[in-house]
């Protein structure tokens, strides 16, 4: 059976493209996913690999379609392997049941991850860039009426702390970084 797998790395992303090469291909069935590769805990990944099974062969856009990850791509080609499941790329042009194949996917799973770890390391640059100019200060913190009175209710004692925090929606240095910066003290 011809399977596919397509994938984007948001919501917001359009699967069009791949679904009309998949039809090209003629793939009979296509599970996707609508999420970051960078490792296979992905829902339409997993029943994907439970589906394939002895003869099948899955189809991919790219191999970066798969994983970002080098082993988990390697990983997931040795599972079909297992299987004997052949994959093929349409981007790469590659068969895993050839030799070449074999090798020339382990050289593009390098790549895709570098790609990643790129992509990742420019983002943390432009941050840090962003920070020393003052124009990033992160996520700015929700300051919603229901923190403010769990925050009161804990500062008059009327609210145990692990209660306030829980209610008020937020992580507990967020609970007393915001009440530090609302001046609201614990009374005594």
């Amino acid at each position: 059976m011809k399977i596919g797998y397509i994938r984007v790395s948001t919501i917001d992303q359009n699967l069009a493209r791949q679904e009309e090469l998949m039809a090209k291909l003629g793939v009979e069935k296509i599970f996707a996913d609508k999420m970051s590769g960078k490792n296979t805990k992905r829902e339409q990944f997993q029943e994907m690999m439970k589906f394939v099974r002895e003869g099948d062969t899955l189809y991919v856009e790219s191999f970066s379609r798969l994983s970002r990850s080098t082993k988990d791509l390697l990983d997931t080609v040795q599972q079909l392997q297992d299987k004997k499941v052949t994959l093929i790329s349409d981007k790469e042009k590659l068969d895993t049941s050839t030799p070449q194949g074999k090798f020339m996917m382990t050289v593009f799973a390098a790549m895709s991850e570098l790609e990643r770890e790129s992509i990742l390391e420019r983002q943390r640059e432009g941050i840090e860039i962003a920070k020393s100019q003052g124009k990033y200060k992160g996520r700015p913190a929700k300051i919603t009426d229901k923190f403010i009175y769990c925050a009161k209710a804990w500062s008059e004692g009327k609210m145990q702390l692990k209660e306030a925090i829980a209610e008020s929606g937020v992580s507990e240095p967020t609970f007393f970084r915001q009440c530090k910066k609302l001046g609201i003290k614990k009374s005594k």
